[in-house]
């Protein structure tokens, strides 16, 4: 007999090695299910936070978790409450398993599971239920094959990922952020208790709906991990009295337009790091929804930052809001094409000092003149005569911005708008005079990527808002000083009524027919750019770039710093000189193409026009001649000393009237109507 043991202990050595070999082929033989679940797109600021969030496929908020971003105190409370061997058992713990099962003898029930996190993960990764032994069968053996396949930590970071935290929240940071609306890398004793206890029963222990049930669970971890020593009696007492939250908090869904933009790019990253800055994102947001108020359901409006030395956005909204459908919020303002009103005079006035056509003290004329058939008008109908450029361009004045672009050629006015990276659509194909006064479609970044160049010594900045990306060459737009020198012109403009008394370098636009109203400026550091009108490009009467969208632009810059970054000195080139002493050709602006405006003419009503008058004033309009002007009815005064080109006469009678204007220099003209 003792000749035998030995051979015996040998046959069940072999037939335990056998039954390990099949358990190991049985392991080995394991089709897993994805172990790359899918996880939610994740936008980020320049400093790491989040912009935006989007939902999986099927509507869960779902954010890939790593552990070591999150709180090492969650991870210990966590591993201490679910599972203590989870470090060195191979998937299934066979020491809670006997004590899941004696404790089910002795109660009747199943008091606790025995799953150990791998179990968990095993679970989640498959979809299955918990109670029935066939599905415990099939977790464990997923739970071994992934112990084999996977560290750890990567089995760690897929239940942080997967574990539901009530409705349609997923994963460890996905509550951290809906529940403390903050990321899980530091939390407080209570914050971990809770999202310790939610996943064992997110539906019954939602904060929201049942929050003494969601207390209790929470309190009966910090309970037993108060009597196994993770924690101290102590810290367990003081977390208890933490309340739980009672809502939701909402996902960040900052900068709506770009983020998709960037989304739609690279469709297949889940990151996307921008340079944006959330803080100052979510204020210039909440100045847009106040700037609109009280203003019309329709009228939209668009901001956009960037710093003018590197081109990097900082903030860009391209709406009130993108669910505000009477707005038209879903339509990014920031890249549709639109007039740009006066905002390319400066510009104009820049080539113009870059190519030794006129000076800031240069005296150019402000008096009606025609262009073959083209004759511009300033905005109010008024004139001034001789002007300095520099006023000229403060004043936004017309006809002398449209003198120096027939000198300069339309055509290179285009060219440098091309230089400085700036998107263009031109209505009739070739470039005219009226280039000059919004005769031409720019988006509103085209418009801050212009003025950028133009805050940094000239030379293009193209605008840029994902990280990583290589900075392009710079192409030359104007020299060096002639940039200085226009934003020198704009900077001596008063700010709009009742704005902060900053010293920005800025120009108000309005486009024709008050369609887009407009503002773009910068400091030191940034520019900034505003455009408020209505998406579909109707009419907005009385809207000026002057009213709306410079007190807006005064109060961006006032939310990205209290104060204004100086402007930079003048470079040593600059010729700074008063009108009497610059040379000769630089005095005075000699116009080339514009012919004087003809004896005026009454272009309304026509010679012979029967009228209805009904009581009410008639209309009358006037083309070309020299104002001050004086209207006249049958020989007698009606109007006189009028600078505006329409008039509204007063106090006429019904039948033949003769009517007659009379420019400055004595020239008239006159026709006949029949009022009925």
């Amino acid at each position: 007999m003792t000749r035998i043991w030995p051979f015996a202990l040998v046959a069940l050595l072999l037939m335990a090695a056998a039954l390990r070999d099949g358990a190991d082929a049985w392991i080995d033989a394991t089709i897993l299910p994805t172990t790359l679940p899918e996880t939610s797109v994740e936008l980020r600021d320049r400093n790491g936070a989040l912009l935006r969030v989007y939902t999986v496929a099927d509507g869960r908020w779902r954010l890939a978790a790593e552990p070591a971003l999150v709180d090492p105190q969650f991870v210990e409370m966590l591993l201490a409450y679910e599972d203590k061997r989870f470090r060195s058992h191979a998937g299934v713990d066979p020491l809670a398993l006997v004590r899941a099962t004696g404790q089910a003898i002795r109660h009747g029930r199943i008091v606790s599971g025995g799953s150990t996190l791998t179990m968990q993960v095993a679970r989640l990764l498959e979809e299955t239920g918990t109670g029935a032994w066939p599905g415990k069968l099939r977790q464990m053996r997923v739970a071994l094959a992934l112990e084999r396949r996977l560290t750890k930590d990567q089995i760690l970071g897929l239940y942080l990922t997967l574990a539901p935290y009530g409705g349609n929240i997923e994963g460890l940071r996905a509550a951290s952020l809906a529940w403390f609306g903050k990321e899980p890398a530091r939390l407080t004793a209570a914050q971990a208790a809770l999202l310790v206890a939610l996943p064992q029963s997110p539906a019954a222990r939602r904060p929201d709906r049942a929050p003494e049930t969601a207390r209790a669970a929470r309190d009966r971890v910090l309970a037993r991990l108060a009597r196994q020593g993770t924690i101290t009696a102590e810290a367990a007492q003081a977390a208890t009295s933490e309340p739980v939250p009672l809502r939701r908090i909402a996902f960040p869904a900052l900068a709506p337009h770009l983020t998709d933009r960037a989304k739609a790019q690279e469709p297949t990253a889940l990151r996307h790091d921008l340079t944006l800055d959330a803080a100052l994102q979510r204020k210039l947001e909440d100045l847009a929804a106040d700037a609109l108020r009280g203003l019309g359901e329709r009228l939209s409006i668009a901001i956009l930052v960037a710093d003018h030395d590197t081109g990097e956005v900082l903030a860009s909204v391209g709406s009130a809001g993108v669910t505000q459908e009477a707005r038209q919020g879903f339509v990014d303002m920031t890249t549709a094409l639109r007039s740009p009103g006066s905002t390319l005079k400066p510009l104009v006035y820049a080539l113009a000092f870059d190519r030794g056509l006129a000076h800031p003290d240069t005296v150019i004329d402000d008096r009606p003149v025609a262009f073959g058939s083209y004759a511009p008008q300033n905005f109010d109908g008024l004139f001034r005569g001789e002007v300095r450029v520099a006023e000229a361009l403060r004043l936004s004045l017309n006809v002398p911005v449209v003198h120096l672009t027939e000198a300069l050629g339309p055509a290179n006015l285009m060219a440098a708008l091309t230089r400085a990276g700036v998107k263009t659509a031109l209505p009739g194909g070739q470039p005219g005079l009226a280039v000059a006064l919004g005769g031409v479609g720019v988006t509103l970044e085209g418009l801050v990527q212009l003025y950028a160049g133009l805050a940094r010594d000239g030379q293009a900045r193209p605008l840029r808002w994902r990280q990583g990306d290589a900075l392009q060459d710079r192409q030359r737009i104007v020299s060096q000083s002639a940039a200085w020198q226009v934003a020198h012109v704009m900077a001596g403009m008063p700010p709009p009524p009742g704005a902060a008394g900053m010293r920005l370098a800025y120009k108000t636009g309005t486009s024709y027919g008050h369609r887009d109203a407009w503002a773009v400026g910068f400091d030191g550091a940034h520019v900034v750019g505003v455009w408020i009108g209505r998406p579909d490009g109707t009419p907005v009467p009385g809207a000026f770039g002057g009213d709306l969208a410079a007190p807006v632009l005064f109060q961006a810059f006032q939310r990205i710093k209290p104060q204004a970054v100086a402007l930079p000195p003048p470079p040593p080139e600059t010729l700074i000189l008063p009108n009497a002493s610059l040379p000769l050709p630089l005095q005075r602006f000699g116009a080339r193409g514009a012919a004087p405006v003809d004896a005026p003419r009454l272009a309304f009503p026509p010679d012979g026009a029967h009228l209805p008058l009904a009581g009410q004033a008639l209309t009358v309009k006037l083309r070309d001649g020299v104002p001050p002007f004086t209207w006249l009815a049958d020989g007698a005064p009606v109007i006189v000393g009028t600078h505006r080109r329409e008039a509204a006469l007063d106090g006429l009678g019904k039948g033949h009237v003769t009517l007659s204007v009379i420019d400055a220099a004595g020239r008239a003209d006159r026709v006949h109507v029949v009022l009925e």
